[in-house]
């Protein structure tokens, strides 16, 4: 990836609404030339869409945990992200490595919640879990690293 396509990612990294004149300015480049090069960057997938980030607390899901699944019988298919797909409070399902084989961030909004979720969970994929609550996170959201090296 060139330089400035770098450049240009990482500032849509930090501040996803920079318009195209803002962009332009800090690259140095034209305002068509930076529109060009970032619908190239979007057809090529390095930039797959624009998000907002949300105050989770502002919406009452102020609870945030790590729920790692593994299947009770390992010799199920391995299709729990498929079967636990429905469930709206699992914000991302990573496949991960170890001894669990999916790691789940889940938002809810209260311990309660969480428990009704573990449920759900338990009973829709047929897996185990153990669950991480999370206390508090000083970041998130952070920009990748683009620098060459």
């Amino acid at each position: 990836m060139e330089e400035i396509d770098r450049r240009i990612v990482a500032l849509l990294a930090q501040d996803g609404r920079m318009s195209f004149t803002d962009l332009a300015k800090e690259t140095g480049l034209s305002v068509s030339a930076v529109h060009q090069r970032v619908r190239r960057l979007e057809k090529r997938g390095v930039i797959r869409g624009f998000t907002a980030l949300v105050d989770y607390d502002q919406i009452g899901q102020s609870l945030t945990a790590f729920v790692s699944i593994k299947p009770i019988d390992p010799a199920a298919p391995d299709d729990a992200p498929v079967r636990l797909a429905h469930l709206k409070a699992i914000e991302a399902c990573h496949s991960v490595a170890g001894e669990e084989s999916y790691i789940l961030k889940v938002r809810v909004e209260s311990p309660l919640a969480l428990e009704e979720l573990l449920q759900q969970i338990r009973s829709s994929a047929g897996v185990s879990t153990r669950t991480t609550v999370v206390l508090s996170t000083p970041y998130e959201h952070r920009s990748p690293d683009l620098s060459e090296e």
